[in-house]
């Protein structure tokens, strides 16, 4: 937690900007703790996205390794709600992290990340929404954005920035997120997939989303697990039946009904216990595995299985998410 939050003073300085405009940009050439250029270019800006209340959406833009002429552009919005993109940049699938050492008061060490998807796509990082990372409003109204709301502001980031960088529009488009993104992430595709049939501009060159361990919907996500953890054969037919005809229209974090309570203790302790029989061998690092797990009960097997990682997987098993990611946006089968 400690490293998390010095990321934050760490970066204050690449939010300064010039005022004015809807768009106001900064590249940054270096950065404190690493050693000579960075793998590729670094843009930080601002985005008006509420022009009333004077509210602006922080991005990084990080160009590809590769040829950024052609490379997709990705899109990636972190979870949370409301948490900074940087856990997404330093920590999973940005091109540098931070070196794990004891802290000593000064500024953190930054290693190149060799799995980093920015090796294969261009990605614009944004703290969204308004309130998150270095994102603000002048006025305190702006903070007050839902779902939809936060969807459409950054619709209209992406309007702002490619119109901006219009050399970007023919490369393959792409958007992205985990957790509690994956509410906003099919919204925004669907958006710009409306808008490119009514011929809105500028066009985007949509090819498809992506959602890591997503959150859809509370109730859909825990009543989900059930039906999945049957299917794959973790739990009996005689558990599933017994919690579908006594859990039905039951709120599972906290069921009234007795048989239910006891069924679902039977389930998350068979579906734990399961988990990590399969996996103890090549869990990383020393992670709590049974509280990740019950924390994220909407994920528990279809996220954490896929992968053999935690909640965030491209943190814990960098080299299988990269790998996983390359496949997928050159179109190969994964």
């Amino acid at each position: 937690m400690a490293v998390r939050l010095c990321c934050c003073c760490f970066l204050l300085f690449v939010t300064i900007a010039a005022a004015g405009g809807s768009l106001t940009r900064t590249n940054v050439a270096t950065l404190p703790g690493f050693d000579g250029a960075l793998p590729s270019r670094l843009e930080t800006g601002y985005v008006t996205v509420d022009e009333e209340n004077g509210a602006e959406l922080f991005y990084y833009f990080i160009e590809s390794e590769g040829d950024p002429s052609t490379d997709p552009v990705l899109l990636w919005i972190t979870g949370g709600d409301r948490c900074s993109v940087l856990s997404a940049l330093f920590f999973e699938i940005g091109p540098l992290k931070l070196v794990i050492e004891p802290y000593n008061g000064s500024l953190p060490r930054l290693h190149y990340h060799p799995y980093s998807w920015t090796k294969v796509a261009s990605i614009l990082f944004v703290d969204s929404p308004v309130g998150a990372g270095f994102s603000f409003s002048r006025d305190p109204k702006g903070y007050d954005v839902g779902d939809v709301s936060a969807s459409m502001q950054l619709i209209k980031l992406l309007r702002e920035w490619f119109t901006e960088y219009p050399h970007y529009l023919s490369n393959p488009f792409y958007v992205g997120g985990d957790s509690y993104a994956g509410k906003i992430v099919p919204f925004i595709v669907q958006k710009i997939s409306e808008d490119i049939e009514a011929g809105v501009r500028p066009t985007f060159n949509l090819k498809g989303y992506l959602v890591g361990n997503p959150s859809t919907g509370e109730r859909i996500d825990l009543e989900s697990r059930v039906p999945y953890s049957h299917g794959v054969g973790i739990i009996s037919d005689q558990l599933y039946e017994m919690i579908m005809e006594h859990c039905e229209g039951e709120d599972y974090d906290n069921p009234s009904n007795v048989i239910c309570q006891q069924a679902l203790a039977r389930f998350d302790s068979g579906t734990i216990n399961e988990w990590v029989r399969c996996h103890e061998h090549d869990l990383p690092y020393n992670i709590d595995i049974r509280s990740s797990i019950k924390y994220h009960r909407n994920v528990t097997l279809k996220g954490y299985r896929a992968l053999g990682a935690g909640h965030t997987a491209p943190e814990f098993e960098p080299e299988r998410c990269f790998a996983m990611f390359k496949r997928w946006i050159s179109s190969i089968p994964l």
